[in-house]
């Protein structure tokens, strides 16, 4: 679960008070068949306002960093291994950190694959070519994992995560990117 800090209870707190002081003022309508379209429709605005905010006070309380990313190709079991270590650069408590990784195969960018690599076909073609054989080989590959929980401020932790490697990939490019929930 994402742990809240003190910005996110002030934010709360302002938008219940513009949640009260809206609600009193649309019952103050002297039409009554506007009341209920009034009401729902602050309602359904502090709900929007409220999801933004906890997303913009998340981004700007909530700092992570990664160090010392290493990958290592093991070829006896077909997998590639992740390690570094990841820290908590912000003054609040991070309650998850997820580290995504995508490796590309540097073939597909510099155009040294073949165009059956790309072609994908239905279930519809499928049925009429009896292609049912073709094996899927996608060029780029994300994987995402959770690297570490309830993190404290200024506290780092090592990890390492491992997955299948493609044997037809020859060069890799790899990006990786964090996220604190």
């Amino acid at each position: 679960m994402t742990l809240l800090n003190y910005w996110h209870f002030i934010v709360f707190a302002i938008l219940l008070v513009i949640l009260i002081a809206g609600i009193y003022a649309s019952l103050k309508q002297p039409d009554k068949k506007l009341r209920v379209p009034m009401v729902m429709s602050i309602v359904l605005i502090i709900i929007l306002i409220g999801g933004f905010s906890v997303v913009v006070v998340d981004k700007y309380t909530k700092k992570v960093s990664l160090h010392r990313l290493e990958d290592k190709r093991l070829l006896s079991i077909e997998k590639i291994v992740y390690s570094g270590i990841v820290k908590n650069d912000g003054s609040f408590e991070i309650g998850k950190v997820t580290f995504e990784i995508k490796i590309v195969n540097k073939g597909h960018a510099l155009g040294k694959v073949k165009g059956s690599n790309f072609y994908h076909p239905s279930g519809f073609l499928n049925f009429f070519s009896g292609a049912s054989h073709i094996v899927d080989k996608p060029q780029t590959i994300t994987k995402e994992f959770v690297v570490a929980r309830n993190l404290k401020p200024g506290e780092a932790k090592a990890f390492r995560v491992y997955f299948s490697y493609p044997p037809y990939f020859k060069q890799v490019s790899h990006f990786s990117k964090l996220y604190a929930h």
